[in-house]
């Protein structure tokens, strides 16, 4: 696996200053096993060429667990590929650049852009040629994607399924690297290594400038952080952050929970519950509603719940703000102490149980708990495609993600004693076709 860069013009040997490396030496490092080298193929004064390329240890590969996500390691080309693996393999050979952060008399060359080519290789991915194009057309590179001729005694196909790309333009050294690194782990399959919190901050300074305008922004943090509990916090900021951006997207978390917050306050309730109510986001919102005295946060995790009490106490002091009560609880179970309530809500919670107990669930809430008004919101399967993951659910966890159709005829069943009027709405970035990325249905309570 190995990264080529090229410029032409001149001034390029400042390059060299960028990346801390002695053109007349081969750089040469055993991080963790696997050896790192770099080397310089041409160094003239207007045109440069430097490959850094790293040759994996598979015994250090399988003690270091890299198996973890594939039990069929020692067939797994990811050690092999140009991926995430790769990426955190030559981060250190390539921390100077990275930072923009050479000795002092280089400090002009950080910001200088050059022509640069950066040719990297094998690639092995899921994404097809023009999703790797909209990765990186949009900014500011021309790309080019070669298969590898092959030369079997058999015959299997005509050319590999292995890509190598080559993107063209103008760009900062600084600038070139951080985009590599934030979308060659997006291009790979999975993550060798834990996600977790600190690959939020590396998105954030690696994707400065450039990321939070990107077309497939959402496809990129989904594909580069995995795991819901990490994709959510960046999902989740607070809409208070936003106020003073106006030009800034807000994110879809955001858009449901003000949606959410909208609805109830129209209703003008003194009791709410909040199911599925995890660390109290939205509960915490909720706080905020002008005549509400009563907030249940009801939720199975304790983890979560410990979470959502902290969040709870930061803004207890804060005018008006009613405190939620964490309840242990679940919806697969009878509890007096929700009966009656003005306001109940299932914020992306059903379509983690199984399709087969919800009638049940739904039997509890709406003729047993009898609230005044019930909200229920779930992914829009259809605006997968917008996405582009039609053939994947929005999280691992999800048991099923339904069309308009299939949701807005499964709450007509639940009403089948005709007990609410129900109220469909969509939110988020309507599209032509798909509708809206999360839809919402409100059960409201038949006066008699």
């Amino acid at each position: 696996m190995q990264l080529t860069i090229k410029a032409t013009g001149e001034n390029v040997r400042a390059i060299s200053y960028l990346l801390s490396k002695n053109p007349n030496n081969v750089y040469e490092r055993n991080h963790k096993g696997h050896l790192v080298r770099l080397f310089y193929s041409k160094f003239v004064e207007t045109e440069l060429e430097v490959t850094i390329f790293v040759s994996p240890d598979p015994i250090e590969l399988i003690k270091s667990n890299s198996n973890s996500y594939d039990i069929t390691h020692y067939i797994n080309d990811r050690e092999f590929a140009v991926s995430s693996i790769f990426c955190s393999f030559i981060r250190s050979a390539l921390g100077t650049a990275l930072n923009g952060q050479p000795k002092e008399e280089y400090m002009e060359w950080v910001t200088h852009p050059f022509p640069f080519e950066f040719e990297f290789g094998p690639v092995v991915s899921t994404l097809s040629d023009e999703e790797l194009a909209e990765l990186f057309e949009p900014i500011g590179y021309q790309v080019t994607i070669t298969r590898p001729e092959i030369d079997y005694s058999f015959q299997v196909k005509e050319k590999s399924s292995v890509r190598y790309i080559s993107l063209k333009g103008m760009k900062t050294l600084q600038d070139g690297l951080r985009q590599l690194f934030v979308l060659i782990p997006v291009i790979d399959n999975y993550k060798h290594y834990f996600i977790d919190e600190k690959e939020i901050e590396k998105l954030d300074r690696y994707g400065e400038g450039w990321l939070e305008e990107h077309p497939r922004r959402d496809m990129i943090y989904r594909q580069a952080l995995r795991f819901k509990e990490v994709y959510s916090q960046i999902e989740n900021t607070n809409l208070e952050e936003k106020k003073d951006e106006p030009n800034k997207k807000v994110r879809l978390n955001d858009l449901r929970y003000g949606k959410i917050v909208e609805t109830v306050v129209l209703m003008n309730p003194r009791s709410i519950v909040d199911f599925g109510s995890g660390e109290g986001k939205l509960s915490e919102r909720l706080g905020f509603i002008k005549g509400v005295q009563d907030i249940l946060a009801v939720e199975p995790s304790e983890s979560a719940t410990l979470k959502a009490l902290k969040r709870f106490e930061k803004v207890t002091n804060q005018e008006d703000f009613v405190i939620p009560k964490t309840l242990w609880g679940s919806l697969f179970y009878y509890d007096e102490r929700l009966k009656g309530k003005d306001v109940m809500i299932l914020c992306e919670v059903i379509e983690h149980i199984d399709e087969y107990r919800l009638p049940k669930i739904l039997e509890t809430i709406l003729h047993d708990y009898q609230p005044g008004a019930l909200i229920i919101t779930t992914p829009n399967q259809e605006y997968n495609e917008v996405y582009k993951m039609n053939d994947y659910f929005r999280h691992n966890d999800h048991r099923f993600e339904w069309t308009r159709a299939e949701f807005r005829q499964w709450c007509i069943e639940q009403n089948h004693r005709e007990l609410y009027d129900l109220q469909f709405e969509g939110i988020g970035e309507e599209h032509d076709t798909q509708g809206f990325p999360t839809q919402m249905c409100v059960f409201k309570r038949k006066v008699k």
